[in-house]
């Protein structure tokens, strides 16, 4: 009846089976519909989606199935119906007994519940000190947790108030790792910890406030610092070269220990090995002068902070920026010994504040961070001090300079700062210490050079002449032997002079002590500085005296005298410095002193002085000549302009004989000088007669002047004739003037044919007269004008000289001619 492809139901073929079959169906069917769990959806489609009457024969089935189970509930309520009605009439007898149950249950809860209420009243104010109890035991244990730390956070107040700050950090510490976290749930905990950390920045903050509160300090302080560990080792300085004076005096007791304060015995004299009060005075050090905790504190709480190395940068920023300043001078400091010590102290200060940080911290500065602020400063104090005592001409002041220096590097070496450069500058001030002693020793030899009399030191008696030989080395035997009064051959200046040679060695020596340097060294520097005082300053001095205007000829012979002795005197100079240094002048490499080619080239220079002096005093007589040129006949007696220049002549040259022969030294200088003065002198004068003569401004020249001028020539010959310096051979000193006698003598007599014949001729009497010389004269002589002509007196001849002098006129022209051509 249905397709089984559609519905997937089996078929039936017979109605027997149609109806078996469907019974099955329809069980299952219903089956699935009286299951809650199963979905309906496919159970009813599977009855709808078969032939159209399944749906009447399925409703039919289902009324079938209602009855049936209509049928099996009758059955099932017949079978328990008559132990339901048991039941109920049980229920109505236990109805009456339920009843007077509940009023008993009921009277029984009135009487509990009235009885139970005071209890319950009790129970709830049990309960309630129950909890207050409980709260009370739970108050005091988180009180006994949080009042540690409130103890620790009131003892955190007072190291704050108390600036104790390490200390401070150390409990902050405790509060964050153990006592806040116990009770970390609380706010005021958590305030706590949250303030805590602004605590510590303040505690920063505070600390570096301090730190350059103490940066200002040592900077204020470094002056006193420094003043007190130069004074310190100048005292050790001091007590060094006591101790080594006495080792040097004493062999026989040894001295005590430097910590002894028993004086040293020498010779039965006590000496205090120092000054007692100096022993006695408490020695301050840098602790002393300066609080340091404020750096110690700052690096500890850095440390505590973790930020150690942030305070170690800002720290050596700092000292770096104050060592500059302290490293920059004054603009006067070179003008007072203070402005420099000053700038030491200052200095000195500051390297030992560093080298107790070093010492005193571990790491804040290091020694490669110290070595270089020393090398920086180090190279700025040379410049500084290269500058500033350049400006210095004070040698007394350049002396305390180089006395601060030394104590300045003696004090940075014991505190092992390297110092050598230090000593290598003090060569270059010991130069300018040198410039300014010769500046100074030039005025002093000026001062002397000015109040010196130019004349021999006289001496009454045995006393004076002893003051004089004890300040100069003089020796003559020949004087020693002569009566009082007697004189001396030197003026006041020479012993002087040799005293302040003395002095200067002295002053240079100062500058040598405590430079640390050996005996060799010290002498080779004595005869360099001595050598520049003789070579440069003395000479100096010496050329400028000559040349001055004042000085005459009487000064300049004094003056040859004078080097002389103090030429002389070189050798004292040598054993002097020997003497000081203890090194034998035959040491290698001694140097010598110079001094004998200074006051010789000062002889030289005096010598030459007296030549020039005595030409322009020739001069100024020879301008004074008034000749009449056109005179007729001469005055019969020589020019008084020539006399007088004679005369003077004469004075002058008494001056050379009568200086003091009392040795041979002095006759041979004496009379060398005075030749040569003498001969110089009177070719000097015959040149300035000779120009005279052929001035060309002059125009005519009367015979009448020819004979005047020949009578100054003679006085001139008679002078030169009459030995006025001994020591010349026969003539010499009139050969002077052969040149004026022989054209005088030429035209006095006329002699013409005499020199043309024999011109040229090694015999020939007017072998000295030119003929250029003689031409011009001759044409002065010339017959220009009537109212001068020079031949007057002879007219009745006057054609046959006219005639003659144009033929020789000629000749001399020829002869001129002639030689300008061989020229």
């Amino acid at each position: 009846m249905y397709d089984s492809s559609s519905s997937g139901l089996k078929i039936p073929t017979s109605p027997q089976e149609e109806d078996k079959g469907e019974g099955k169906v329809y069980g299952k069917v219903f089956a699935e519909l009286e299951s809650v769990d199963l979905p309906l959806g496919t159970t009813l489609r599977s009855v709808y989606d078969d032939q159209p009457n399944a749906h009447k024969r399925f409703m039919e089935k289902l009324d079938a199935r209602i009855r049936n189970h209509d049928r099996e509930i009758e059955k099932m309520c017949n079978f328990h119906h008559q132990g339901f009605v048991d039941a109920i009439t049980e229920l109505l007898k236990v109805r009456a007994d339920a009843e007077k149950l509940m009023g008993q249950v009921s009277d029984t809860n009135r009487r509990l519940q009235d009885a139970g209420r005071e209890v319950k009243a009790q129970t709830e104010e049990v309960i309630r000190c129950r909890i207050q109890q409980r709260n009370m035991a739970t108050t005091v244990e988180k009180l006994q947790l949080c009042i540690p730390v409130l103890e620790m956070y009131s003892k955190l107040k007072e190291q704050l108030e108390s600036k104790r700050y390490y200390s401070a950090l150390k409990t902050m510490e405790q509060l964050e790792n153990i006592y806040i976290p116990r009770v970390s749930q609380y706010r005021f905990c958590q305030i706590m910890a949250e303030t805590l950390p602004k605590l510590r920045e303040e505690i920063k903050e505070i600390s570096m406030s301090d730190l350059k509160d103490f940066l200002e300090s040592i900077r204020k302080h470094s002056d006193k610092i420094g003043e007190t560990a130069m004074r310190q080792a100048q005292q050790h300085r001091t007590f060094n070269s006591a101790v080594q004076k006495q080792v040097t005096l004493s062999c026989a007791k040894p001295l005590y220990g430097l910590n002894s304060r028993t004086p040293l015995h020498h010779n039965g004299l006590i000496t205090e090995a120092a000054d007692e009060e100096e022993m006695d005075e408490e020695v301050l050090t840098a602790q002393d002068l300066v609080d340091f905790s404020p750096v110690y504190r700052c690096l500890h709480i850095y440390t505590v902070l973790g930020d150690r190395e942030t305070f170690e940068n800002y720290y050596r920023k700092q000292r770096k920026k104050q060592a500059r300043l302290v490293l920059q001078p004054q603009s006067n400091m070179h003008e007072t010994v203070e402005g420099y010590r000053k700038y030491f102290n200052q200095i000195v200060g500051f390297f030992v504040v560093e080298d107790h940080i070093l010492h005193a911290t571990q790491g804040l500065v290091t020694r490669a961070f110290t070595d270089e602020l020393w090398n920086m400063a180090l190279s700025k104090i040379i410049a500084v001090l290269r500058t500033h005592s350049s400006y210095c001409d004070d040698p007394d002041l350049v002396l305390e300079l180089k006395n601060l220096i030394v104590i300045f590097a003696d004090t940075l070496q014991g505190y092992g700062f390297p110092v050598n450069r230090l000593f290598d500058l003090l060569f270059e001030v010991r130069d300018q210490y040198n410039e300014t002693l010769l500046k100074k020793w030039a005025l002093v030899f000026r001062d002397i050079f000015e109040q010196d009399n130019y004349s021999p030191i006289p001496v009454e008696n045995e006393e004076e002449y002893k003051a004089v030989v004890s300040r100069f080395p003089f020796h003559d035997a020949e004087i020693e032997k002569q009566q009082f009064p007697k004189k001396l051959p030197m003026s006041q200046s020479v012993p002087q002079i040799y005293a302040q040679v003395k002095e200067f060695i002295y002053a240079s020596l100062k500058f040598s002590e405590s430079l640390h340097r050996s005996s060799t060294e010290i002498d080779d520097m004595l005869r360099k500085s001595t050598n520049l005082l003789l070579t440069r300053t003395l000479s100096s001095c010496l050329q400028n005296l000559i040349k001055k205007p004042h000085i005459g000829l009487t000064e300049l012979v004094q003056i040859i005298i004078n080097t002389t002795h103090l030429e002389h005197a070189c050798k004292y100079l040598e054993d002097f410095i020997t003497n000081i240094t203890n090194v034998s002048p035959e040491t290698v490499h001694t140097t010598r002193l110079y001094g004998l080619s200074t006051f010789k080239d000062a002889r030289h220079a005096a010598e030459g002085e007296i030549y020039t002096k005595l030409n322009q005093k020739i001069d100024e007589f020879i301008q004074l000549a008034d000749y009449e040129w056109g005179m007729a006949e001469s005055d019969g007696r020589a020019s008084g302009y020539l006399m007088d220049l004679i005369n003077f002549l004469r004075s002058t040259f008494q001056v050379f004989t009568h200086l003091p022969n009392n040795n041979n030294d002095h006759a041979a200088m004496s009379g060398k000088v005075a030749q040569t003065a003498c001969m110089s002198a009177c070719k000097h004068l015959a040149t300035s007669l000779m120009q005279m003569l052929l001035d060309p401004e002059l125009k005519q020249i009367s015979m009448g002047a020819i004979q005047q001028f020949n009578l100054d020539v003679m006085q001139c010959e008679l002078f030169a004739s009459s030995e006025p310096v001994p020591g010349f051979q026969g003539d010499t000193l009139q050969l002077a003037f052969i040149d004026l006698r022989q054209l005088l003598d030429l035209f006095m007599v006329w002699d013409w044919s005499t020199y043309l014949a024999d011109y040229g001729q090694p015999t020939s009497k007017y072998l000295r007269v030119n003929p250029s010389t003689a031409l011009a004269l001759l044409e002065k002589m010339k017959d220009t004008s009537k109212k001068n002509n020079i031949f007057s007196q002879f007219r009745k001849n006057d054609r046959d000289k006219q005639k003659l002098i144009e033929t020789v006129v000629k000749q001399l022209r020829s002869l001129v001619n002639g030689m300008s051509q061989h020229s």
